[in-house]
C-alpha cells in the first residue's frame, strides 16, 4: 500500500502543477489586460502610465519566466513590485499580491477561507444524510408506492438548476416573508448563534438540491448489494432484515457513494460560488469569481487550492476504500 500511496502523491502533484501552468498561460495570455484596466480606475490613464504598471505587475515578460517567479514564491517567497518604485517582500508560500487591493493573496485566502469551509462542510454532511438516508428507504420498500414517490421526487428537484433554487429561496424566505435572518457569514468565534443563523438557509438550500443525486446512488446501490451472496447467507441464518440491511448491506452500498461525495466535498471546498454568490459570504468562490478577468494572483491562487483538494480527496477516497470494503485492496 505504501509504494502505491507514494505513486499516487508523485502523480497528485504532477496534476496540480500542470494545473496551475495551465490557468496561469490562460489568463496570462488572454485578452485582458489587467494594467489598462487598473490605469483606467481613476481616468487618468496615459500609455506611459499603463506601461508603467504592466511592467510593474511583469505582465510585460514571457509567460514562462512569469509562471517560474510564481512558482519560486510559493515555496521560498519573492519580492514582489507592486507599482512604479513600490517593492513588497512576499515569504512563502507567496502566492502574488492582489492587482486591485495590493494586499497578499495567502493572507486573503487565510482570511476567506473559514467562510467556504464553514458552508462545505455542514452542507456536505446534510445532502449526504439526507440523500443516503432516502436512498436506502427507498431500497428497503423497492417496488412500492414509497419508492416511487421518493425516486419522482428526487428527479423533479435535480432538475431544477441549483442556482435557481438557491435565488428563489434567498428572494422570497429572507427578503419576502423573513422566515430566515438575514443569510452572511459571521465567524464562529466572535458568535456561534449568529455563524450558525446566517448559514441555516445556504446549509438547507445547499443539502436539499443537491440530496437527489445521493437518493439515487443510494437506492441503486443499495439494491446491487441486496441482491449478492453474502446478504443472502446472512438473512439465510436468521438475522433480522434490519440488521441485515444497515450492518451488512450498507457497509458495501456506502463504498461508491463516498467516492462521489468525497469529489463532491472537494469541489465544495475549492469555492461554493453560486451558493457565496447569491447568499452574500464572503468566501474564496466569491473571491475568484469577482477577480474574473483582471486579478491574476487571486484567480491563480483559488484554482490552485482549487486543484489541491480535488487531487487529495481522489487519494483520500481511494486508501479508504479497502478499510470500508473488505474486498477492496489497494496493489
Amino acid at each position: 500500500m505504501l509504494g502505491y500511496i507514494i505513486r499516487r502523491v508523485v502523480a497528485a502533484i504532477l496534476v496540480v502543477i500542470i494545473s496551475s501552468m495551465f490557468v496561469f498561460a490562460i489568463f496570462f495570455l488572454g485578452p485582458t489586460n489587467a494594467a489598462a484596466v487598473i490605469c483606467n480606475q481613476n481616468g487618468r490613464c496615459t500609455q506611459e502610465r499603463q506601461a508603467l504598471l504592466e511592467h510593474s505587475l511583469g505582465l510585460d515578460q514571457n509567460v514562462v519566466p512569469a509562471y517560474g517567479e510564481f512558482a519560486k514564491g510559493v515555496f521560498v517567497g519573492r519580492t514582489i513590485s507592486t507599482g512604479p518604485g513600490a517593492h513588497y517582500d512576499c515569504s512563502a508560500p507567496c502566492l502574488g499580491i492582489s492587482y486591485v487591493t495590493k494586499e497578499e493573496v495567502t493572507e486573503l485566502l487565510k482570511d476567506k477561507y473559514p467562510a467556504t469551509l464553514s458552508v462545505a462542510l455542514v452542507g456536505g454532511v446534510v445532502y449526504l444524510f439526507l440523500g443516503c438516508t432516502l436512498g436506502i428507504l427507498a431500497a428497503k420498500w423497492r417496488g412500492t408506492t414509497t419508492d416511487k414517490l421518493l425516486v419522482g421526487s428526487s428527479l423533479i428537484v435535480s432538475s431544477i438548476p441549483y442556482y435557481l433554487v438557491a435565488l428563489l429561496a434567498w428572494l422570497f424566505l429572507v427578503n419576502e416573508f423573513n422566515l430566515f435572518p438575514k443569510t452572511g457569514y459571521f465567524p464562529i468565534t466572535d458568535d456561534p448563534v449568529k455563524w450558525a443563523s446566517g448559514l441555516l438557509l445556504p446549509w438547507l438550500v445547499l443539502g436539499v438540491a443537491n440530496s437527489p443525486q445521493y437518493a439515487r446512488f443510494g437506492r441503486g446501490s443499495m439494491v446491487e448489494t441486496m441482491s449478492e451472496d453474502f446478504i443472502r447467507t446472512a438473512s439465510a441464518k436468521g438475522l433480522p432484515r434490519n440488521k441485515v440491511l444497515f450492518k451488512h448491506g450498507l457497509r458495501a452500498a456506502i463504498v461508491p457513494i463516498i467516492t462521489i461525495f468525497g469529489l463532491d466535498l472537494a469541489a465544495l471546498l475549492a469555492g461554493t460560488v453560486f451558493t457565496e454568490k447569491i447568499f452574500d459570504i464572503d468566501g474564496i468562490g466569491k473571491w475568484g469569481l469577482e477577480a474574473i478577468p483582471v486579478d491574476l494572483p487571486v484567480i491563480a491562487a483559488t484554482v490552485l487550492v482549487g486543484a489541491v483538494l480535488v487531487v487529495a480527496a481522489n487519494l483520500i477516497v481511494d486508501i479508504l476504500y479497502s478499510f470500508l470494503d473488505p474486498r477492496v485492496r489497494l496493489a
